[in-house]
């Protein structure tokens, strides 16, 4: 069956609130029982590049420039290369108009369905944007701007944590102009493999819309490195002047090198339409300052901070197996720095997240907040909470047992 299109319809109003500020008021008031903790955003607090420094400091005098939409030869460069060596694409990225330099992929993922609408023109018809649900808030705001409307499709365990494919009819995705899906999924950290790609690359180029694929996560990995969009797209062969259509990745040095504030990624893919697109960023969005770009460049070519930056994640991911594997089974996701705990035994989120505050101290987010209700009522995050592991060792390893502890006393 068809899912329904949700209530994000053209008009209708986005949230009042996000994620966190809904926390805020359901925690107000409540007096933590220990010292608290906040497991919530997921804000890297390992440390940056230690080059990184120098090479803002020698950029500095670039502040006075205004630095070209489309970004540097220099980023391009980079950001490029990057591409090559982790998904061995063998060059296919073109460096002019395949790169797109980015304030953070937030701003890509604002107005990728914008790009998208103008260039497919599907007709009178206010288009569709799909995305997943639990699901990153912006994606949500993009089928917003966009005059769009949003369709979630539920991501739950049976089909891995990803928008399942199946039951989209061929009238709904000729509607379609825009197709968000994060993997490594946030906030489960599943991934979609190669099979899954090319499938949805599949849809798209059948039906034409844009996939906007989120791997803002991809080098935060247990042992396997992610399967990525690019990766998928060149395995399937033909054209290589075709080899990226309808696809766009969008990434940024926040996650891979706790590089946040620097706000700087990028949209990469089919050059069509980020050739276009350039242009209406040119009207619409300010340009990435030329010293941030220069750090970037730099960053992307150096992958021992990186491997460092995912073994202390990865020691965090021990220490919750520890502590929790004896009360849930396996806790450690394929990905990315969050748990994604199902709490069913013990109660719904919201209820489990405001208990564990006042009992413990140790503030986590309401899965039901990360993720809209259908029109059926159901949620699919309302039997989880999302621990974000980015504290150190030593403070994950506190919260961590006052959890277990407390879900143990309660079993």
């Amino acid at each position: 069956m068809t899912p329904s299109i949700s209530q994000y319809r053209r008009g209708a109003a986005l949230p009042s609130s996000n994620p966190f500020q809904r926390l805020a008021s359901l925690l107000e008031g409540v007096t933590p029982g220990m010292d608290p903790i906040a497991m919530t955003i997921g804000e890297p607090q390992h440390a940056i590049p230690d080059f990184t420094a120098k090479v803002f400091n020698d950029n500095m005098a670039d502040f006075r420039r205004y630095p070209p939409i489309n970004g540097t030869p220099e980023f391009r460069t980079a950001v490029a290369d990057w591409l090559d060596r982790r998904y061995a694409l063998d060059g296919l990225i073109n460096r002019d108009n395949g790169v797109l330099p980015l304030n953070g992929s937030r701003e890509g993922l604002s107005f990728g369905a914008i790009a998208a609408r103008d260039q497919l023109a599907k007709g009178p018809d206010h288009p569709v944007v799909i995305l997943p649900n639990p699901f990153y808030q912006t994606y949500a705001a993009a089928a917003h701007i966009a005059d769009a409307q949003a369709l979630l499709l539920d991501a739950v365990p049976d089909h891995g944590f990803l928008p399942d494919l199946d039951g989209l009819s061929p009238e709904l995705l000729d509607r379609t102009v825009a197709f968000y899906v994060a993997s490594p999924t946030n906030p489960e950290g599943y991934v979609a493999d190669t099979v899954y790609w090319q499938r949805l690359i599949g849809l798209a180029r059948k039906h034409r819309f844009y996939i906007f694929a989120d791997e803002c996560y991809s080098e935060i990995y247990r042992e396997v490195p992610p399967v990525g969009i690019l990766e998928a797209a060149k395995a399937m062969g033909g054209d290589s002047s075709q080899v990226f259509d309808k696809i766009i990745v969008l990434n940024s040095l926040s996650k891979r090198s706790n590089l946040a504030g620097l706000r700087c990624g990028f949209a990469a893919g089919d050059p069509e339409l980020l050739g276009k697109w350039v242009k209406f960023r040119g009207l619409a969005a300010p340009q990435v300052p030329l010293p941030n770009q220069a750090v970037a460049a730099a960053v992307y070519g150096d992958e021992a901070h990186v491997i460092e930056n995912r073994r202390l994640y990865n020691e965090k991911f021990e220490a919750a197996e520890r502590h929790l594997a004896p009360l849930m089974g396996k806790v450690t996701p394929e990905a990315g720095f969050f748990l994604w705990l199902n709490i069913s035994r013990w109660g719904e989120s919201v209820s489990i997240t405001r208990d564990l505050w006042a009992d413990t101290g140790v503030k986590v987010l309401p899965g039901a907040y990360l993720a809209s209700d259908q029109s059926d009522g159901s949620n699919p995050g309302k039997s989880y909470i999302r621990v974000g592991l980015c504290a150190p060792l030593e403070t994950t390893e506190t919260a961590l047992a006052r959890i277990a502890s407390w879900l143990g006393d309660k079993a």
